[in-house]
């Protein structure tokens, strides 16, 4: 037996193989959008695929599991309450896949999603490793607002919050101390707030550590589940109902996207993204463009700032950057909106560099906007007299800028506020100065 895991470092994702070495047989659980990891690691072990495990609709990623069935043959399962579009083998409670003398068992898991269900492996008969998705995470367990639809959030919340409580109690927990766990994220993701950087762990050391498995009451773990959780990005829900259905297969979909000359005849209503660095954006830019910049956490910003199916632009330092940050894209369904991508601008505009020993000494001269998250504000607020709208939220929020003076934007370390400072400039067309304080910030940390 074989286990084998797949990191995207960029949106904090473990996927799995499952390798039977007498059978010659692979399991994959919760596999990312670009499938190609998965056949280079059949091929090597000179293996088939012949099943994918969907834990649940993932809302932070687009995965292959449709891809991969029509290329290998291979028989997706996944909760009969996740009713997706495709065909599928129900895997539920109880209910077992057996690779010679592997033994995969669905475990119901509700709480993150109503759908959401674990795998138990068992080996020889003995339980050795749970691949738990996004419900048990070393150090957290999985957020419950991601499911609301428009109704009471707060009830639909405290509703998944309570079976998330029973779940890790009334099942997980009751697992061998030694079972390894492996969740489907680590430390960096939206779908929890205090992942540990660690890619496994076992049943018994998250007994001991996960605040989730302590001793509380329901009604206390509830409380604790909801309060400040992360911002929702306007991708999640588009994600969610992607993998409901099975996104078109990788290749085809980012080879599709149009690579142009120039940035010329642009579509007047669609955004312009600009992924170079900040001192290189700042010195001249398309008009309009909002700098994401060519980062880690790119296609969350991305999917944070570009609504579901609103046409935007992609610009690039170079063509291999270009090249690559469309297949980012493509790892939250974001490349088939895409009308476009370059590395040559024109018609530039320079932007205003912000005087910071102006700034220090003037403060009260400023409108003064923090674009971090509200926990973060929390801990140091740096600036008391500062506006706190966090990146994830601004674009429908900037006018609650005032604009009676020149906007002094800042985040932690200046990756956040240069998207950000760009993006209201870009709404608020001219009508204030809007300047990034950037990795200035430092000066005034404490």
């Amino acid at each position: 037996m074989k286990i084998e895991q797949f990191e995207d470092k960029h949106l904090s994702h473990y996927s799995y193989a499952v390798l039977s070495e007498c059978r010659n047989e692979i399991i994959l659980i919760d596999p990312s959008r670009d499938p190609s990891a998965y056949y280079h690691f059949a091929e090597k072990h000179q293996a088939k695929i012949v099943g994918v495990i969907e834990t649940h609709p993932h809302a932070d990623f687009v995965s292959a599991h449709l891809e991969i069935h029509h290329k290998t043959g291979a028989t997706i399962y996944c909760s009969k309450l996740n009713t997706p579009s495709y065909l599928f083998s129900p895997f539920d409670e109880d209910q077992t896949i057996t690779l010679g003398k592997i033994t995969l068992r669905a475990i119901n898991t509700p709480g993150h999603s109503p759908d959401s269900i674990s795998i138990l492996l068992e080996h020889d008969g003995k339980q050795k490793a749970l691949f738990s998705g996004d419900t048990l995470f070393i150090g957290d367990c999985g957020r419950p607002d991601l499911r609301e639809s428009g109704g009471d959030s707060m009830a639909e919340r405290n509703f998944l919050a309570a079976q998330m409580y029973h779940s890790l109690r009334d099942k997980l927990m009751k697992l061998s101390d030694e079972v390894i766990l492996y969740p489907a994220h680590g430390a960096g993701t939206l779908c929890g707030k205090a992942l540990s950087e660690a890619n496994s762990s076992t049943i018994g050391a998250e007994k001991r550590s996960n605040w989730s498995l302590q001793e509380m009451t329901e009604a206390d773990f509830v409380s604790a589940l909801n309060e400040n959780q992360p911002f929702i990005p306007f991708y999640f829900p588009f994600d969610v109902a992607l993998n409901k259905k099975g996104a078109a297969p990788f290749e085809d979909s980012v080879s599709a996207v149009q690579i142009m000359e120039s940035g010329e005849n642009l579509k007047p209503n669609a955004l312009i993204i600009d992924t170079r660095r900040e001192d290189v954006f700042k010195k001249g830019h398309i008009e309009g463009a909002v700098n994401i910049m060519d980062g880690n956490k790119f296609e969350t910003w991305l999917g944070s700032i570009v609504k579901p199916e609103e046409p935007y632009y992609l610009m690039a330092e170079n063509l291999a950057t270009l090249h690559s940050l469309i297949a980012r894209t493509a790892s939250i369904g974001y490349e088939t909106q895409l009308a476009g991508g370059f590395i040559n601008a024109v018609e530039t505009v320079p932007d205003e560099i912000i005087d910071i020993q102006n700034f220090k000494e003037n403060q009260n001269g400023y409108t003064i906007v923090d674009v971090r998250n509200k926990t973060e504000r929390m801990e140091n607020s740096i600036f008391e007299n500062s506006i706190n709208i966090p990146l994830g939220n601004l674009r429908e929020r900037v006018n609650e800028i005032p604009l009676e003076q020149p906007v002094a934007v800042h985040c932690a370390g200046g990756y956040r506020s240069a998207a950000a400072s760009s993006l209201i400039a870009s709404v608020i067309d001219g009508k204030q100065k809007v300047l990034d304080i950037g990795e200035a910030i430092k000066d005034f940390q404490n």
